[in-house]
C-alpha cells in the first residue's frame, strides 16, 4: 500500500515536470492551436454528435421554451436510473402531483425507435463570483443531448419536435395559474392563483355579463384578424364605478374562464419608465396585466397642462414644485408618457394573447388619452345593485329563485344606492346559526330602509342648508338695492341744489 502510494506520488510529480516544460517552451497561441487541432481529431474520431439546449438564449429575460419543454419531457423518465432528482409539488383545485426532474449533471438515457439518446444536465458557473449569493441567476443552464452521428437527421426532423410537443402536453396538463406581483426593481414574484370567482357567480346584469362573455370568447379566437389588420394581440379594459360593486371579482372571473395568469403591477414599486417596460417584456402570453385604482397610482390623473413663459402666476409654481416633492417621495418617475407606450407603444407588441386591465372608482379623473378606444378597447360600468344583480346573489348566497319578499326589495332597490358586496354581506348569517332564507331577506329590507332613510335625512339637510345659502343670498341682494336707492336719493338731493 505504501508503495502504492509513493508510485502515485512519483508520476504525479513526474506529470507536473513534463506540463511546466511544456507551457515554458511552447507559446500560449501555439499551445492554443495545438489545442484545436485536438478537438479536432478527437471530434473526428468520436461517433457520437452533442446538441445544447440553453435555459437562455442569447440577452433574452425569459427562459427558452425549448429549454423548459425538454425539461417537462425528461421528468417523464428521470425517475429511471437516476440518483438525484429535483421535486415540485404541483397544485391546483383538480389534483395535487409531483413534479420531478434531473439535478444538476445527472444523465438519463432515452429510447426512441430503436435509437439510444443521453440526455444530460449540466451547468456553466462564472469564474468570477461572489463568495455569498442568494441566488444562481449567474448561473447557465443547459441540456444536452447525445446521439450517435448516423442519426443525425431523424434525431433534428423527428425526435426532437416530439420531445417538444409532448413537453407541451404535460405543461398543459399540469399547468397551474399563478398570480404575479412586482417588488422594488424589475422582478416578479407569485403566489398559486386559486381564486373562485365565476361568471357564474358574478353578480351581475344578466345581459351586461353576457356581452362580456360574448367579447372574451370573440377576442381568444381572433388571433388571425388581430394579425390582418395589423394590430398586437391584446385588448384593453377598463373597469369602473362604486367600491364594493364587484371589479376585483371580474378579473378574476375572466382569469378563470381563460385560463390566463394575472400580473397585478403596483406602479408605486417601479422606478422609472424603463424599469416598467422591463417589466412588460418579462410577462408570459396567455395573461392579464392589472393596474387597480389607476387613479390612486400616480400623477396620471389629466392634469397635463403645461405652464407658459412668462405667464404663469407664483401659486402656480409652488403647485407644481409640490407635485415634484410629491414624486420624489413616491420614488416612482413613471409619466402618463410611459404608461401609455406600455400599454399600446412598440414595447406593448412583445407578446401575445393578453388583456390589460384598468379599475378606477373616478372614471372623470383619468386622463383621455389613458382610457381611449385602442388603449381600453371596452369600458365596462359596475354600478350600485339592481334586482337582476340581487337574483343572484339570492341564488349563490340563499340558493332561492323566488320569495314572497323579492317584490319588497326590487322596489327598495330601485330607490337606494347599495353595492352589490354589501347587499352579500347582509345576505350572509351573522353567527354559527344558520338563519333560514326569509331571516336573510329580511335583514336585508331593514339594512335598504335604512340606507334609504339615511338617504333622505341627508337630503333634507342640503335642502336646508341650500335654503340657507339662497335666503342669505337675498338678503344681501336686498341691502345691496337699499343702498343703491340711498345713494340714487342722495345724488337726486344734490342736483336740486
Amino acid at each position: 500500500m505504501m508503495s502504492d502510494m509513493t508510485q502515485l506520488g512519483s508520476m504525479m510529480a513526474s506529470a507536473m515536470f513534463v506540463w511546466a516544460i511544456f507551457q515554458q517552451w511552447f507559446p500560449e497561441e501555439l499551445s492554443k492551436h495545438i489545442e484545436k487541432y485536438r478537438e479536432k481529431l478527437v471530434s473526428f474520431m468520436n461517433p457520437y454528435l452533442t446538441i445544447s439546449f440553453h435555459e437562455y438564449q442569447g440577452d433574452e429575460y425569459e427562459r427558452s421554451k425549448a429549454y423548459k419543454a425538454i425539461e417537462r419531457y425528461l421528468s417523464s423518465n428521470s425517475s429511471n436510473g437516476v440518483k438525484r432528482l429535483k421535486a415540485n409539488v404541483i397544485k391546483n383545485s383538480k389534483f395535487r402531483s409531483v413534479f420531478l426532474s434531473m439535478e444538476d449533471y445527472e444523465e438519463v438515457i432515452d429510447e426512441f425507435q430503436g435509437m439510444t439518446i443521453w440526455w444530460s444536465s449540466s451547468k456553466i458557473i462564472p469564474q468570477h463570483r461572489a463568495l455569498i449569493t442568494y441566488n444562481d441567476g449567474d448561473e447557465k443552464r443547459y441540456y444536452q443531448l447525445t446521439c450517435h452521428r448516423k442519426h443525425k437527421d431523424v434525431i433534428t426532423n423527428v425526435y426532437v419536435p416530439h420531445v417538444l410537443d409532448e413537453g407541451e402536453a404535460i405543461a398543459k396538463k399540469t399547468r397551474q395559474r399563478k398570480l404575479y406581483t412586482n417588488g422594488k426593481g424589475t422582478s416578479w414574484s407569485h403566489i398559486i392563483f386559486d381564486h373562485p370567482s365565476t361568471f357564474d357567480t358574478l353578480a351581475m346584469h344578466p345581459e351586461k355579463k353576457e356581452d362580456i362573455l360574448n367579447d372574451l370568447r370573440s377576442f381568444i379566437k381572433s388571433k388571425d384578424y388581430y394579425k390582418k389588420v395589423g394590430k398586437s394581440w391584446k385588448r384593453g379594459y377598463l373597469l369602473y364605478g362604486p367600491p364594493g360593486t364587484g371589479k376585483s371579482s371580474m378579473i378574476a372571473a375572466m382569469a378563470n374562464l381563460l385560463d390566463y395568469d394575472i400580473y397585478d403591477l403596483e406602479l408605486t414599486s417601479v422606478n422609472d419608465n424603463t424599469d416598467l417596460r422591463k417589466l412588460l417584456i418579462q410577462t408570459s402570453s396567455k395573461s392579464i396585466i392589472v393596474i387597480e385604482d389607476i387613479d390612486c397610482s400616480l400623477d396620471l390623473t389629466g392634469e397635463r397642462k403645461e405652464i407658459k413663459k412668462g405667464k404663469n402666476t407664483e401659486e402656480e409654481k409652488n403647485l407644481v414644485h409640490k407635485k415634484e416633492k410629491v414624486k420624489k417621495k413616491k420614488g416612482s418617475e413613471v409619466t402618463l408618457s410611459g404608461l401609455l407606450n406600455f400599454i399600446d407603444g412598440l414595447w406593448s407588441a412583445c407578446g401575445s394573447e393578453r388583456l390589460i386591465v384598468f379599475t378606477t372608482n373616478h372614471i372623470q379623473k383619468l386622463d383621455p388619452a389613458l382610457i381611449r378606444r385602442g388603449r381600453m378597447d371596452k369600458h365596462i360600468e359596475l354600478s350600485f345593485c339592481c334586482f337582476e344583480t340581487f337574483k343572484v346573489l339570492a341564488k349563490n348566497y340563499l340558493d332561492i329563485e323566488s320569495h314572497d319578499l323579492f317584490p319588497s326589495i326590487s322596489r327598495l332597490l330601485e330607490e337606494t344606492n347599495m353595492s352589490p358586496a354589501d347587499v352579500a354581506e347582509n345576505l350572509m348569517p351573522k353567527s354559527a346559526d344558520i338563519k333560514n332564507a326569509e331571516n336573510c331577506l329580511k335583514d336585508l329590507i331593514k339594512a335598504l330602509e335604512n340606507v334609504k332613510e339615511e338617504a333622505r335625512l341627508k337630503a333634507a339637510e342640503e335642502e336646508l342648508s341650500d335654503q340657507v345659502l339662497s335666503d342669505s343670498g337675498d338678503e344681501d341682494s336686498k341691502d345691496t338695492d337699499t343702498e343703491s336707492c340711498d345713494s340714487g336719493d342722495e345724488d337726486s338731493s344734490e342736483g336740486e341744489d
